[in-house]
């Protein structure tokens, strides 16, 4: 899968994201250091151990780089960013039962203006799959042979 990057001074606005969430019983927000085991395990159990690894660096930086979503007091979604690299988002992903609520997408677009934050002008997504996703949601375009990218010689 490609890198992509993206422009973050073209970024939808956050506020927008966080309120047509709140309209769906969902809250998105920064997750606490307190909750690294919580959201370690949600990860796991959804989706690898090898993310839940790569977040936890996430959870060291100041302020945290992750972002969380919740439905009914349970993670649902989570998105990463300055986890793996300097100035990459990801890992992210939604649980199945969030799926289709743009869960997604307002996870990007917090990470995307956590980057901004950090000083950033243009943000990289790496391994980004399905490249169609972050096309529409962010304007973000393929990076020329940026497949495999840091994930290359991986340890099996």
């Amino acid at each position: 899968m490609p890198d992509m990057l993206v422009n973050l001074l073209t970024l939808p606005p956050l506020e927008l994201q966080i309120e047509r969430m709140a309209k769906g019983g969902i809250i998105l927000r920064r997750a606490q250091p307190f909750e690294i085991t919580l959201v370690r395990s949600f990860v796991e159990q959804h989706f690898s151990v090898a993310w839940a690894d790569e977040i936890s660096v996430g959870f060291a930086n100041k302020p945290v780089s992750i972002y969380i979503a919740i439905l009914e007091k349970q993670i649902v979604g989570f998105a990463a960013y300055e986890c793996t690299r300097k100035n990459l988002f990801g890992p992210t992903g939604v649980a199945e039962i969030a799926r289709g609520k743009g869960v997604g997408t307002a996870l990007l677009i917090a990470s995307l203006w956590g980057l901004q934050e950090l000083g950033y002008v243009y943000g990289i997504i790496g391994g980004a799959g399905p490249t169609e996703f972050y096309e529409k949601a962010v304007r973000a375009i393929v990076i020329p042979n940026s497949d495999p990218g840091i994930y290359t010689n991986l340890m099996k």
